[in-house]
């Protein structure tokens, strides 16, 4: 077993580290500070999860716990919500979890965002770690401490920042991945790379072959450097006041799109969907060249991800956005590229303007 270390930081303290590792063995040594000889240890988790893990996982709470339960819910982003918050509220208050016991949100990004809202909420605070075991959650969703549900088919529209007290990745469960998975991730990844880290984004390219047939080295490199990137824009920003609004490149039109094909789509597949228009929307101001467009969907396809999604409703997809959380007094915080890896933040793209993007990425 090998394991590495790095700290994220709020006003240059240290408040929790992430911790690398190839197995779930580390995850005794990486608790320890939480002193949990005498807590109760709550496992949350989704139904394909537990299946594939739960066991593993409750065998080494058990070695540095008084007590382990596990919560298991239904896998899916249509359970991401108030009433499953609900009945996990249920479970801890009937197995009496107090303030200093501790929640492990086991699985992807679905159970990482509930299990934070439910510990941000739960007797006003409750300690939780994140174990991520999907690439998107391994380096995007786990870390930052952004935590919530869907509400009414608004993704994330209910939430709060809280962090967690410790991420332990175990890189080794992206092998066995499923590919749609393994694929929604790489669209946070090379996101990433767009709007922080044209080296990054270079090194994604060139390493494309071997981070595809999932080699563990290639997959322990580009999973640290997008959390190197993640980390960086969270301290500088820890609750989304200015640069981190960055990472919601592809976003504005992408979750428009995802709640309009009812979530049909993987959140991936449609960062990438939106990662595209806004690079075509780059393009058509001048920032961008062509060329780069096309290298973007290039990569995006070599991965699997689409760059077009067909029987899109454009109209019903600029309603969508008229009701994302990212809006700032009516007007739409758009993320555009100024070069690739050096995104900004712009407040005057128009309603015709997304029409056309969405219109490109429509195919029409």
């Amino acid at each position: 077993m090998s394991t590495e270390t790095m700290m994220v930081h709020r006003d240059q303290q240290p408040i929790y580290p992430i911790w690398f590792a190839d197995t779930f063995e580390g995850l005794e040594e990486a608790v320890l500070p939480l002193s949990l000889s005498e807590r109760r240890v709550c496992i949350v988790t989704d139904s394909h999860v537990a299946e594939l893990y739960l066991e593993q996982v409750e065998q080494m709470a058990q070695k540095f716990s008084y007590r382990v339960f596990s919560f298991v819910f239904p896998a899916g982003e249509k359970h991401k919500t108030l009433d499953t918050v609900k009945d996990l509220y249920k479970f801890l208050i009937h197995h009496s979890f107090d303030r200093k016991d501790v929640l492990f949100a086991l699985g992807g990004g679905v159970v990482g965002d509930l299990t934070g809202f439910a510990a941000s909420t739960y007797l006003r605070g409750i300690r939780f770690i994140q174990i991520p075991t999907t690439l998107l959650s391994q380096v995007d969703s786990s870390i930052g401490g952004k935590t919530g549900v869907d509400f009414d088919a608004y993704k994330n529209m209910v939430g709060a920042f809280y962090m967690p007290k410790l991420v332990y990745i175990n890189v080794s469960v992206l092998q066995s991945l499923p590919t749609e998975q393994f694929a929604s991730g790489m669209g946070e990844v090379i996101k990433h790379g767009c709007i922080q880290s044209v080296d990054y984004y270079r090194w994604i390219s060139e390493h494309r072959e071997a981070i595809r047939r999932r080699d563990m080295s290639a997959l322990k490199e580009m999973v640290k450097g997008s959390c190197l990137i993640k980390r960086a824009v969270v301290e500088e920003d820890p609750t989304e006041q200015g640069i981190r609004a960055f990472l919601n490149l592809g976003h504005t039109l992408g979750h428009a799109i995802e709640k309009e094909k009812l979530f049909t789509m993987s959140h991936g597949a449609c960062v990438g969907v939106g990662c595209t228009a806004a690079v075509w929307l780059s393009v058509k101001r001048g920032m961008l060249l062509p060329k780069e467009l096309r290298a973007l969907e290039d990569l995006l396809s070599y991965f699997d991800l689409p760059t077009r999604v067909s029987d899109l409703s454009v109209d019903d997809s600029l309603e969508a956005v008229k009701h994302d959380k990212k809006m700032d007094s009516g007007v739409v915080r758009f993320i555009l590229l100024k070069a690739m890896g050096e995104a900004c933040i712009d407040r005057t793209v128009t309603e015709d303007e997304m029409r056309e993007a969405l219109f490109y990425v429509a195919g029409v």
